[in-house]
């Protein structure tokens, strides 16, 4: 097998690509290369599927394919495989006329421009997946968001130049956006819309099960199934603002939320009395301290783990949990500042609520600036950006903050504005949505543009969910992004002058700096 080539997320090595045997995620070179015959594969079927005959199956495959190659989702080579075959078996179904697969080699090997955007696409349309998958399993499609996954994938693999390339990338942000708000409809119409609650990091005595990722309804499938049992559940990293759902807040047993961000995972489940539920990613590699405890379900895969199938039985679970037995005393654990408590559920309805409050309060100056600092958190130590630049933020400020990116600051105390906490979780990483969404409602209020607003987003990234979203808030022209804590190693300096000249995206610096430039 060769060597891997990877640049995808933000810890990528060097900065610049994982290559040879392994990549910092942990992922080895034979799963990498594994995944990439996987979307090869796929633009095969985006090619068959331009002139066949599409269905339904075609659709979640397509999704359930570019799901799987996010980072932290899936280790596993045999169901890589699998679902690849899949994936061929499928394009014979929909198209006498059969597509080699695409040899990604192309694409990492082409001219840096070409190879820049064309990864900005197929890591966006990876991110977007993601947010397809989840509202599917609630139910929810549309057409034109499954259509652009094949035209996106379809792209790769043709001779398009930088002009034809580069409105595909808006494009791309433009049916993320669709995409989110087919996720947020499908969330709050399945489990109603989210309200501010205060979520304790106490963990209590006895068996208790810690659900990480991002499915809501696989929480919501196994707090049915744990009802009654004596087994407490408590979230963990982007699970936390399940927390703010009211039909998941009746559940008297979702009790908190465990640990933080993903990238602590590996100390804070050593030796942990429970098992772990992984919904989606980020699973990093399991130690053996924890191992016999870790399961998996739907696209999330790991070598010698329990998987919970589509029956979406969790009987193993449960019986682990009781066999695990939990802690024999309550468990006072606290955020990474020492604090108690987080709150989350400010979702755009909660802040749409009181926007009358708001407004007249920038009116009256009593709120200065509104900042979005969130995204996804990772094991970069320059990401104590985001915790020092929110203790830093002046008192006339709102914070706004959504992904696991929060962790870095949420369980701080740094007071009110006119009876709002100054800290506002908005939720999930698709959760971009309700900031755009209250954006978009203000400066319809002043009757100026977005940029115009007294609002900056300061944002980190890791993954490809984290690029996708970039790419909305491109698409919907937002500009004086503040990004970091490094610049994605696949965009060139061509490609990024571009994104500056156009957008004034920037590179985040120190946080006085950033505050004294932000606020004049």
């Amino acid at each position: 097998m060769k060597d891997m080539f990877c640049f995808q997320c933000q810890q990528t090595a060097h900065n610049t690509g994982c290559e040879g045997k392994a990549g910092v995620c942990g992922k080895k070179s034979d799963t990498a290369n594994y995944q990439d015959a996987l979307t090869g594969a796929l633009i095969g079927l985006a090619r068959s599927a331009k002139s066949g005959h599409k269905t339904y199956d075609t659709d979640e495959i397509v999704i359930k394919g570019l799901f799987t190659t996010i980072t932290n989702v899936n280790f596993f080579n045999d169901t890589i495989k699998k679902l690849t075959a899949k994936i061929h078996e499928e394009r014979g179904k929909i198209n006498a006329q059969k597509y080699e697969d695409y040899d990604m080699e192309c694409l990492w090997n082409d001219n840096e421009d070409i190879r820049s955007l064309k990864s900005l696409i197929l890591f966006g349309l990876r991110g977007m997946a993601a947010y397809a998958y989840h509202a599917m399993v609630l139910g929810k499609t549309d057409d034109e968001v499954n259509q652009f996954f094949y035209e996106g994938l379809y792209a790769i693999g043709e001779n398009y130049d930088l002009e034809k390339l580069l409105s595909l990338v808006l494009k791309t942000g433009e049916i993320n956006f669709k995409c989110m708000e087919l996720l947020d409809k499908a969330n709050t119409e399945a489990y109603g819309a989210p309200v501010p609650t205060t979520v304790p990091l106490t963990i209590e005595k006895g068996p208790f099960i810690v659900v990480s990722g991002h499915d809501l309804y696989d929480l919501k499938l196994l707090l049915e199934q744990t009802k009654d049992k004596g087994i407490n559940i408590y979230t963990h990293s982007e699970m936390l603002p399940a927390h703010g759902y009211p039909k998941l807040k009746a559940y008297s047993h979702l009790k908190g939320n465990f640990g933080t961000a993903w990238q602590s995972q590996q100390s804070e489940f050593h030796n942990i009395p429970a098992p772990i539920l992984f919904t989606t990613n980020c699973l990093m590699p399991v130690r053996e301290s924890y191992k016999d405890r870790v399961f998996t379900t739907s696209v999330v895969s790991y070598p010698e783990l329990v998987h919970i199938g589509e029956d979406k039985d969790f009987t193993p679970i449960i019986t682990k949990a009781i066999e695990c037995g939990g802690y024999e005393k309550e468990m006072n654990l606290t955020g990474i500042n020492k604090g108690s408590t987080v709150t989350t559920g400010f979702a755009h309805e909660t802040v749409l609520g009181v926007a009358d409050k708001i407004i007249q309060a920038v009116k009256d100056g009593k709120i200065r600036h509104f900042f979005l600092v969130g995204g996804c958190d990772g094991a970069a130590p320059g990401r104590s950006y985001y915790t020092d630049f929110v203790k830093q933020s002046p008192k006339d400020t709102i914070i706004l903050t959504l992904a696991c990116g929060k962790y870095r600051f949420n369980d701080l105390d740094i007071g009110e504005i006119c009876g709002l906490p100054r800290i506002l979780d908005m939720g999930q990483c698709n959760d971009a949505y309700s900031a755009i969404k209250v954006a978009l409602a203000l400066s319809k209020v002043f009757e100026c543009s977005v940029n115009d607003l007294p609002l900056t987003l300061v944002l980190s990234w890791y993954e490809q969910k984290a690029v996708c979203i970039l790419l909305t808030l491109l698409y919907l022209g937002i500009k004086n992004i503040y990004l970091g804590p490094t610049l994605p190693a696949f965009i060139s300096p061509k490609i990024l002058s571009i994104l500056v000249d156009q957008y004034n995206i920037t590179p985040i610096s120190t946080p006085d700096k950033d505050l004294a430039k932000i606020l004049g």
